[in-house]
């Protein structure tokens, strides 16, 4: 893992969706099953993160339309991200020290990929040990 970069390692192209679009947009990719999260983007810049529970809070809790609500007034600011030049061994202690189980990673603040700490640890269990 020494020398591999957050880019080597991070899923790419993550299941987003531009500031304008509706909840019920996020609600339909939230429908499948392997997506947890739909980042939000303005012209490619990170600009917020809507999961299930953003839906059921912002949209349903307070009877919005799912076809009016617009994501850049539901989604929440993304916690974290991670720089996609980042050492992985210094990313995997990020995920670590504050019990992340994924997060967004970007390049200039452009949205580029999203890094698993489940991914991070199957590749660490790939690696040869050190003799």
């Amino acid at each position: 893992m020494k020398g591999d970069r957050v880019r080597d390692a991070m899923v790419p192209d993550p299941a987003s969706l531009e500031a304008n679009a509706t909840a019920e947009d996020a609600g339909r990719l939230l429908a499948r099953p392997e997506v947890r999260a739909v980042f939000v983007v303005d012209a490619g810049r990170l600009t917020g993160v809507v999961t299930r529970k953003t839906l059921v809070r912002e949209v349903v809790a307070r009877g919005l339309d799912p076809t009016q609500a617009r994501l850049r007034e539901i989604a929440e600011e993304p916690r974290w991200t991670i720089d996609s030049n980042l050492a992985l061994d210094e990313a995997f202690r990020f995920l670590e020290e504050h019990d992340a189980e994924r997060v967004p990673v970007v390049d200039s603040e452009r949205l580029v990929g999203v890094l698993s700490r489940s991914v991070l640890q199957r590749r660490l269990a790939d690696e040869p040990p050190l003799v």
